[in-house]
């Protein structure tokens, strides 16, 4: 069976280079493209694609945001992330936003077909370059957080106030204040809900 593809980019000259790829297989053609995310939710209802391969920085509507609608209206439909982002943010929300896989653009002649293959099979798919950044990024943070920084990121997550951290931790507000400052600064976050997803993805909270 062919897999019939949906290819969104919003540059011409990467998508003949990807069709090139995709069409040189038996098992893989590209039957719409689409130059920004609205256009790809468009083709993809005119055309009913199996997989649909959208890049991230897209005019009018970036392909995080088609996936989301296009997940949301062809829930079969399965989606593949291209991308030049080696960005651990742009990996989870492309995940949340329900792609099955995240490929990285420097190595799509190598391993974009088998991302494809992979995806049409149900599994999920991380090229190696972005796994192995993604561990380096947590270990970076991780070497850099204190184990009281942990701590009161972790209560932080938990939805306690400061006061609460505090008498809970036996210190003053301030130092909490001061701790959750350094928390942010260290993991280049804004405010608590970001603190929050950290400490789901660092295993310190359930979600």
């Amino acid at each position: 069976m062919t897999v019939r593809i949906l290819l969104a980019d919003d540059h011409a000259l990467v998508r003949r280079g990807v069709r090139l790829i995709l069409d040189n297989e038996p098992d893989l053609t590209v039957v719409a493209e689409a130059g920004d995310g609205a256009e790809a939710i468009a083709k993809a209802r005119a055309d009913r694609p199996d997989l649909a391969i959208l890049d991230i920085a897209m005019p009018r509507m970036t392909g995080l945001q088609a996936a989301r609608e296009l997940s949301r209206l062809m829930p079969d439909l399965r989606i593949l992330i291209l991308t030049m982002y080696d960005n651990e943010q742009y990996f989870f929300e492309a995940l949340k936003a329900g792609a099955s896989g995240y490929v990285l653009k420097s190595v799509a002649d190598r391993d974009l077909v088998e991302a494809c293959r992979a995806a049409m099979r149900g599994e999920p798919i991380l090229h190696p370059g972005a796994v192995n950044s993604l561990i380096r990024h947590h270990l970076d943070h991780a070497r850099a957080i204190t184990d009281r920084e942990e701590e009161i990121l972790k209560l932080v997550a938990e939805g306690h106030s400061s006061k609460e951290i505090a008498d809970l931790l036996v210190i003053s507000v301030k130092t909490v204040e001061r701790h959750r400052a350094n928390l942010l600064q260290k993991l280049g976050l804004k405010d608590r809900l970001e603190l929050t997803r950290y400490a789901i993805r660092a295993g310190l909270i359930e979600p």
